[in-house]
């Protein structure tokens, strides 16, 4: 029987092209459980084959695991380390305790069970091999024949074998898959399964948008173009941010091609996806008008701390500025990587106007300075306490301001600055709070530089415990502080009337 292993390895291992230890591996598995099929399913077994000569032994062993370890389940397979201490002093918790028994001859039932086990661990040896060329296509085009579709995607034939998977949450709406036809995708990963190595294709990534283009336009593939950014609502319309590296060269010109012929070849790859090229700026602003193409922005409002923009565009176009379903609005954001709120122009403005009459307002509470000060700053571009004392500069340029007002200021927000630390607040009265019936700027203001930035802190509080800000009164302070709570007892409402029908439901 020996020298038959040895004969067995050696032929399927040159028949099969893999190697004679994987072979080995699998005759090892087919006698063990040949052996557990002849004394007992639930023992664990294991099989060791001389390479050299071809003779085996075979063990029933018992995993050493401590007298405390909650996964101690089966006497057949496992053994505390109490017991195994008994049979070899030096054991140790994770080991095995292994005792010899009968090894089973390489008969007909050995060799019919090795047979399977061979064929698919070879099977999973070849496929792993054959996916292992496509290792270093990982995050770029393929192209495949489609094989059959089933619940899980698209198969694709990638030839030699090797099959690639496009995953339905991958695939684009329209993709009408029949074998035989020729598709392309963007190889997003080789993930590992019980099955082996499985390529992982995507038909909606905006990576597969930039590969298809470096495909049609040579000038891509010269670095003569760049692409920056990328964005698709996949099937339906696309934005690409592109910029020309070479002085005089067009970029969207070359990307469109004569009479559109590249981006067209681009879009009938994608089902008729349309895709708008847009050019890329350095200045974010200027990136932001550009993406919201086709819609004309009038007005933009920059907030860099969140990277949020507010775009203020005519109310004929306000619909076009959004896209169908938010979708023009949404592409521009992810391809810009900034939150874009869109408004009216006359919404923008009102927006504009009540932001700096907040802004205004804090530095009078924060600075104690009066309006017009204030006003200034504002217009100025300073928002924030730390704009006024880490911009000096910019502050002493402002026109209306001397060298002996702008250290003043500076001086004043660095005060502010350090009670604020001090106090553990932001001095920034969040947009509930400014929102609330009856409350105004400067009170909302006052409240914060006490730490009561929302309504939740505001209605958290005792009547006394407002009546050291200036100009607050016992009824005030009452009052506001039930406003703030009201929303609880709208919960609480809520609440009951469910209750309510859950038990009408009940009877």
């Amino acid at each position: 029987m020996s020298k038959e292993i040895l004969y067995v390895v050696d032929a399927i291992a040159n028949e099969k092209n893999v190697s004679q230890e994987l072979i080995f591996e699998a005759v090892e598995v087919a006698l063990a459980t040949a052996t557990r099929k002849k004394n007992n399913p639930d023992i664990d077994v294991k099989v060791n084959i001389d390479r050299t000569t071809g003779d085996y032994a075979t063990f029933r062993r018992w995993e050493v695991l401590d007298d405390e370890d909650e996964n101690f389940e089966s006497t057949e397979r496992q053994i505390l380390i109490s017991y195994a201490a008994l049979k070899n002093a030096n054991i140790k918790i994770g080991e095995y305790i292994e005792e010899p028994i009968e090894s089973v001859a390489f008969g007909r039932i050995a060799a019919q069970t090795a047979k399977q086990v061979i064929v698919q661990k070879v099977r999973q040896a070849e496929r792993e091999r054959i996916i292992d060329g496509f290792r270093d296509r990982v995050g770029s085009l393929i192209l495949g024949t489609v094989k059959r579709t089933d619940r899980r995607g698209i198969i694709l034939d990638m030839g030699d074998n090797a099959e690639a998977l496009i995953p339905r949450d991958q695939m684009l709406p329209k993709d009408m898959a029949r074998p035989g036809d020729r598709m392309r995708g963007y190889l997003l990963e080789i993930s590992e399964n019980t099955r082996g190595p499985q390529m992982i294709v995507s038909r909606t990534s905006p990576e597969l948008l930039i590969e298809l283009l470096k495909l049609e336009v040579p000038e891509i593939g010269q670095e003569m173009i760049d692409i920056m950014a990328a964005a698709r609502d996949p099937g339906s319309r696309a934005k690409i941010a592109v910029r020309a590296n070479v002085p005089n060269l067009d970029p969207i010109g070359a990307c469109v091609g004569m009479r559109g012929s590249r981006i067209q070849t681009v879009t009938n790859e994608l089902n008729g996806e349309r895709v708008d090229i847009i050019p890329w700026d350095e200045e974010i602003a200027t990136f932001v008008i550009n993406s919201m193409k086709p819609a004309d922005v009038l007005s933009i409002y920059v907030d860099d701390q969140n990277k949020i923009m507010r775009i203020g565009v005519d109310e004929e176009q306000l619909s076009q500025a959004i896209g169908k379903g938010g979708q023009n609005v949404r592409l521009a954001s992810e391809l810009t990587g900034w939150q874009l709120n869109i408004m009216s122009e006359d919404q923008a403005t009102e927006e504009s106007d009540k932001e700096q009459t907040v802004l205004v307002d804090g530095f009078i509470e924060s600075l104690d300075i009066d309006e017009d000060i204030a006003t200034i700053l504002v217009e100025e571009g300073f928002v924030s306490l730390d704009d006024i004392v880490f911009d000096y500069e910019a502050l002493a340029e402002v026109e209306e301001f001397n060298e002996e007002l702008a250290n003043e200021l500076k001086s004043r927000a660095q005060n502010a600055l350090l009670t604020q630390a001090i106090m553990g607040n932001s001095g920034s009265p969040a947009q509930d709070l400014l929102d609330m019936d009856t409350m105004d700027n400067t009170l909302a203001f006052k409240l914060s530089a006490k730490g009561i930035c929302t309504m939740e802190d505001l209605a958290e509080q005792a009547t006394d415990e407002l009546l050291d800000i200036e100009g607050m009164t016992e009824e005030r302070a009452g009052e506001l502080i039930m406003i703030a709570r009201a929303p609880w007892f709208a919960d609480e409402e809520d609440e009951a009337a469910n209750e309510v029908v859950a038990e009408g439901d009940n009877k």
